[in-house]
């Protein structure tokens, strides 16, 4: 099975009132009673012209897809606690994140449940957000008692769509990335509208560089000194009706290259993140740098205990965790890397900190999303489809692996990285993690 079935009772709407209109987003959890997901939020949006301009720009991501072939990805996600909403989602071809938080500042009312849930984006409810004027209240609703799940058994509701796995992986790889970015530029609000004035015509087909020329943000197929590399810059242009509000906009990129970050900050509590892949051909696939570090299992329980003891959107710090539960630094780092390889904290560029995500999704469901370590798992069902070749000089490790039709080699423990003679390790290089030989080596013998 490589999709999860997911399903709403009765769609998104924007119901108005007399007193005021009403956003009710109907809400999915797979890990909620069967008599239908808690209500998170209930309370009015302070600005709600502002965070509707957040909310339209995040289903222009939803409904944007930049490889032809890529199939679609339906509905954010929104994540409630912390006296704050997080709204997240990916385009169809996962090579673009985007996320509105509402912080407390944008918000009156009540966090009645923490929790993270998708959210059905239909596009009624996108037509309606269009239209709220900037002086018309709304009272905005996440969670219904009505919302049913989809059981083993087979129950069916009148609207069922599939949610891809790439989605959760998506979630890994994206926060991954952010959470090795560092800032490199700053704009005011007068350079946030040269951005948009200056971005390329057409789609951008080769390397792209963002860089500041006499103060005025400009656009380079070469890099230069505090360059940020900006892999098919016509993505940028999702961001074209939230810039010219932007009070401060800052770029973001990690040391190697391999993706950028945009953070606007709108006022009144409203920030809105947008972060692309290095290559527009290459998404955000979740099977990178993490492999690694889900082949070392870590007992069950421990994962879910941190779930229960977390709430959403709470802040994570890796060291004041371990002080408060006398663990070791050890153990703390191995929970925190296990939590963010199964996308359960994300992270805030701002304010530099991870955040705790409960993902609507049972953990040892997600324990189980990724084919490349299954498939390394499956190679030591039979122990002489891994064999140990010898131990050389600094650890030096050879490992014959048993591929499709032929042998691999494979080299752990040396002074560099493992290396795999497969086609695929030789097409990548290690840019995109490990292979299923380097896996299953590193497992047996590593």
């Amino acid at each position: 099975m490589t999709d999860f079935a997911y399903a709403y009772d009765q769609a998104s709407t924007l119901i108005h009132r007399t007193e005021g209109d009403t956003l009710l987003l109907a809400a999915y959890a797979e890990n909620a009673p069967a008599t239908g997901a808690a209500c998170f939020f209930r309370g009015q949006l302070r600005n709600p012209w502002l965070a509707a301009r957040g909310l339209t720009t995040l289903a222009k991501v939803v409904a944007s897809r930049f490889v032809p072939q890529s199939a679609a990805l339906r509905d954010p996600i929104v994540t409630a606690g912390a006296e704050r909403l997080r709204f997240e989602a990916f385009s169809s071809c996962n090579g673009v994140y985007a996320r509105l938080d509402l912080g407390p500042d944008a918000l009156d009312g009540e966090f009645v449940h923490s929790g993270t849930t998708n959210v059905d984006f239909n596009e009624p409810m996108v037509n309606a957000l269009s239209r709220i004027s900037r002086t018309e209240p709304v009272r905005l609703s996440v969670g219904q008692q009505e919302v049913t799940l989809e059981h083993a058994a087979g129950h069916v509701t009148e609207r069922k769509v599939a949610l891809p796995e790439r989605w959760l992986r998506g979630l890994t790889a994206a926060q991954d990335y952010l959470a090795h970015m560092e800032e490199r530029l700053t704009l005011s609000r007068v350079q946030a509208a040269q951005l948009l004035q200056t971005l390329p015509a057409g789609t951008s087909r080769t390397d792209t560089y963002l860089v500041l020329r006499g103060g005025r943000p400009a656009f380079s197929p070469v890099a230069g000194p505090g360059a940020v590399r900006v892999g098919g810059a016509h993505r940028l242009r999702l961001l074209d009706g939230l810039l010219p509000l932007s009070e401060t906009v800052r770029i973001y990129a990690t040391p190697d290259g391999q993706a950028s970050a945009v953070v606007l900050t709108l006022g009144g509590g409203h920030e809105f993140l947008l972060a692309l892949s290095a290559e527009v051909n290459r998404g955000f696939s979740g099977e990178g740098a993490q492999l690694e570090t889900l082949a070392e299992e870590l007992p069950a329980e421990w994962l879910t205990g941190a779930n229960n003891l977390f709430q959403s959107n709470e802040t994570f710090n890796p060291t004041l965790f371990g002080l408060t539960h006398d663990l070791s630094r050890a153990t703390v780092a191995r929970l925190c890397a296990h939590l963010s390889a199964l996308g359960l904290l994300g992270f805030d560029l701002r304010e530099n900190q991870y955040f705790y995500r409960r993902l609507p999704f049972k953990t040892e469901r997600i324990l189980k999303l990724n084919p490349r370590l299954k498939n390394a798992r499956a190679l030591l069902d039979n122990a002489d489809d891994v064999q140990l070749v010898g131990v050389g000089p600094q650890g030096r490790t050879e490992v014959r692996v048993r591929g499709t039709g032929v042998w691999h080699t494979v080299v752990l423990g040396s002074n560099e990285p493992p290396r795999c003679t497969c086609p695929w390790f030789t097409g990548h290089q290690g840019q995109r993690g490990p292979c299923k030989h380097i896996l299953a080596a590193q497992l047996r013998f590593g």
